[in-house]
């Protein structure tokens, strides 16, 4: 019965969380509830009285249980299915961002320090303290600073994404940059669609803004098409959310078949669409891009450059279509007022650099390198890729035997390596057999013998 209880009482909270029971609400009547849970009367009665003792209900004599106080702080973790936290998607990301010094991250999503371009942001930094009149201690214009914006539209055309500056904004970043879409498209209650498996912090976001999150299957060339259509006429989501280039977290490709396909279904159902371009320097040549064969018509394009030159001076940006930028301009000016130029004129200093070419080139004949080096060192432990990828930092790898990678995870961490276990990446809570590798973060031996012995120990526990 105890489990039961706790299921019950789970289920008050999450909806305390988020909020769809309000400050002194009516819980649901115990028949109700225990009707509708499937459990009987006494469970509910005893979660009931047990939330009661806790202060999260009172009990009024012959009225019924209320929710008391007021209305708690936003908890992201509350909300959605209670999980263990290695496999939560705001866990996987503190746990690689609060990972003390000497911590092996073959879990994380960027690259060592040590590759990334520091000269060049050094050399940048420099130039931008000697020049006649920085803008060292101002407000940027809403948009951002002109000159990027300019760069970047002659950027996104090399994607064959016609661009021009006044469609685009800058932001503080990536995540900001998908922030503002999210607050300028969706609605509480709205469903959002997203890749299964998808980055995991697309979830952790769609979260804050309290939608309702689909994932559809990801093939090696694309979302499942038949299964994303069936989604689309049972669920009728309002926003599709993406990678281009190396997905992540599989490093598949999306193919151009798929891309028309994808895009035609859209119109039909009137979907809109997020296409995240912060991978897009990884790849030598560009795989096809939604937003290219759309014009910006009902897809958006956010980016940044914080995993290929620097996560310390973050620039991100949106490219959406005109009618939208006004909008999207008042969102930012509510919440981050100007905005600041330095960190846009450092990556503008860096882009046009031409160590910085260089340097991406060098880093996509490194990171290949990098991959062929994991695989071989991941084979023999029994996993498998799931695509080997043609550029990118990531592998999908499958665990042998059905192993669960949760399980694996908590005990590499024991050991002092963070791994990223696929059920984190998934909005069904399926890939459970999966891990996804950094190959830039591999290359240290204790990582392949920590995994060694938590794939025995998990075998042998079976």
């Amino acid at each position: 019965m105890a489990g039961r209880v706790d299921e019950v009482m789970s289920a008050i909270r999450e909806r305390i969380a988020a909020r769809t029971l309000q400050p002194g609400a009516k819980a649901p009547s115990i028949r109700a509830f225990a009707a509708a849970a499937g459990v009987s009367k006494s469970t509910v009665v005893e979660a009931y009285d047990r939330l009661a003792a806790e202060g999260v209900l009172e009990a009024r004599r012959g009225s019924g249980f209320y929710v008391a106080g007021r209305s708690p702080p936003l908890a992201l973790a509350e909300l959605g299915p209670r999980l263990d936290r290695l496999i939560d998607p705001l866990w996987v990301s503190r746990q690689s961002l609060e990972a003390a010094p000497g911590t092996l991250k073959p879990g994380c999503g960027w690259l060592p320090s040590d590759w990334m371009p520091e000269d060049a942001v050094r050399r940048a930094l420099r130039g931008l303290a000697r020049a006649p009149h920085p803008n060292l201690t101002d407000y940027s214009p809403p948009l951002g600073v002109p000159t990027m914006r300019s760069l970047l539209s002659r950027r996104l055309a090399g994607f064959g994404l016609e661009a021009p500056p006044d469609q685009i904004m800058l932001t503080e970043s990536g995540v900001q940059a998908l922030d503002l879409v999210c607050r300028f498209l969706l609605e509480p209650g709205d469903t959002v669609l997203v890749d299964d498996p998808c980055y995991f912090n697309f979830q952790a976001l769609l979260r804050a803004h309290r939608v309702e999150v689909v994932g559809a299957p990801w093939t090696p060339s694309g979302p499942d098409l038949d299964q994303f259509e069936q989604i689309l006429i049972a669920r009728k989501p309002r926003l599709y959310i993406t990678n281009s280039g190396p997905q992540n977290p599989t490093g598949a490709t999306l193919s151009a078949v798929t891309a028309h396909r994808l895009l035609k279904l859209a119109e039909r159902h009137d979907l809109l669409i997020v296409e995240d371009e912060v991978y897009a320097d990884l790849e030598a040549e560009a795989s096809p891009r939604l937003a290219a064969f759309d014009g910006l018509e009902r897809v958006v394009v956010i980016g940044s450059f914080s995993k290929t030159m620097s996560a310390a001076g973050r620039c991100g940006f949106v490219a959406a279509r005109r009618e939208w930028t006004e909008g999207l301009i008042d969102l930012k000016v509510a919440t981050s007022f100007g905005g600041g130029g330095l960190a846009a004129e450092l990556t503008q200093a860096i882009l046009m650099d031409s160590a910085y070419r260089r340097y991406l080139s060098s880093l996509r004949e490194r990171l290949a390198r990098a991959r062929g080096e994991t695989l071989a060192r991941l084979r023999p432990l029994g996993l498998t890729p799931w695509v080997e990828p043609a550029a990118g930092i990531f592998l999908w790898m499958r665990l042998p035997d059905g192993l669960d990678g949760g399980e694996i995870a908590q005990r590499a961490l024991a050991e002092g390596v963070v791994l990223a276990p696929g059920e984190a990446f998934s909005a069904s809570r399926g890939w459970r057999g999966f891990l996804r590798f950094n190959a830039a973060q591999s290359g240290e031996a204790p990582i392949y013998e920590v995994l060694d012995r938590a794939i025995r120990q998990a075998g042998a526990g079976r």
